[in-house]
C-alpha cells in the first residue's frame, strides 16, 4: 500500500514551558519549532507527496503548512482522528506537577490501563489514531497507486501509538519509542503486514522514497535495501 511519513510538529511554546498542552488552543511553534518545520519540509521536498494531512491543532497545522509550501503550495487537509490525546483534567498542567500523580506511573509502565480524568484512555487514543492512519493510507493507495507517499503531521503520543501498532508491540511497551519534535518516521502498510522503515529521524536523504515499490514478502537475510548507500533511511 502507500507509504506514510509520520511527522511530529516542531517544538511548541508549551514544550519549552514544560506544560502538557493537550488540545489547548493557541499553542504554537516557537522559533526552534519553526526552524524544525523548515528543516523537515526541506527533507521532504525531494519526495512528491500525494497528500499533506494534519491534526487540527495550530502547532501541527503550521508545521504542515511549511511542508505544503515546499510541495508547491499543496493543500493541507485536517484530520480529527489524529488530534492530540484528550488529557482531560491533566491538560494545561506542568509536567513536574503531573509526575507526582499516581496515574503518572501507570502512563509510564501500563499505558493500556491509563485513563486521563475527564479525558480519554490511551487505548482509545491508539485505536482512533491507527484507524485514521490506516483508513487514509488505504484511500490514497486506491487513488494514487502503491507508490504513493503522503505525510501525516501529528503529535508525539499519536505517533508512538501508530508505530507500536505497526511494529506489533503491546501498548504497554509504547514508552520505549522516542519521537522528537520535527522528526520523521516512515511506515508502509503491506498486504501481509506493515513495514516500519524508519523512526524518529531528523536528518538524511529521503530521495529513495520516490522509488518505493509495493511491499511484498520480507526478504530473508534483510535484502539489498535502496539502490545506493546515500539513499538509505537515516
Amino acid at each position: 500500500m502507500a507509504t506514510v511519513l509520520l511527522v511530529r510538529h516542531g517544538r511548541s511554546t508549551a514544550n519549552v514551558a514544560g506544560v502538557l498542552s493537550g488540545r489547548t488552543a493557541g499553542v504554537d511553534l516557537d522559533a526552534v519549532g519553526r526552524s524544525q518545520a523548515t528543516r523537515t519540509a526541506e527533507r521532504l521536498a525531494v519526495v512528491p507527496l500525494v497528500a499533506v494531512i494534519s491534526s487540527p491543532l495550530e502547532r501541527c497545522r503550521h508545521t504542515a503548512q511549511v511542508i505544503a509550501e515546499h510541495q508547491g503550495d499543496a493543500p493541507v487537509q485536517l484530520e480529527p482522528g489524529i488530534v492530540e490525546c484528550d488529557y482531560g483534567q491533566w491538560q494545561g498542567r506542568p509536567l513536574t506537577e503531573l509526575a507526582q500523580e499516581p496515574l503518572w506511573k501507570v502512563v509510564q509502565t501500563q499505558p493500556s490501563k491509563a485513563v486521563f480524568p475527564g479525558g480519554e484512555s490511551m487505548a482509545a487514543m491508539q485505536a482512533r489514531s491507527v484507524e485514521a492512519i490506516r483508513r487514509i493510507d488505504a484511500a490514497l493507495e486506491a487513488e494514487h497507486g502503491t507508490g504513493a507517499v503522503w505525510v501525516a503531521v501529528t503529535h508525539g503520543d499519536i505517533i508512538i501509538s501508530v508505530l507500536a501498532d505497526a511494529l506489533g508491540m503491546d501498548l504497554d511497551l509504547v514508552q520505549r519509542l522516542a519521537v522528537n519534535p520535527g522528526s520523521v518516521s516512515i511506515v508502509r502498510y503491506g498486504a501481509a503486514r506493515p513495514a516500519v522503515l524508519a523512526t524518529n529521524t531528523d536528518a538524511g536523504d529521503l530521495a529513495w522514497l520516490r522509488d518505493v515499490t509495493a511491499a511484498g514478502d520480507a526478504p530473508v537475510g534483510g535484502g539489498a535495501g535502496p539502490a545506493t548507500a546515500d539513499r538509505a533511511p537515516s
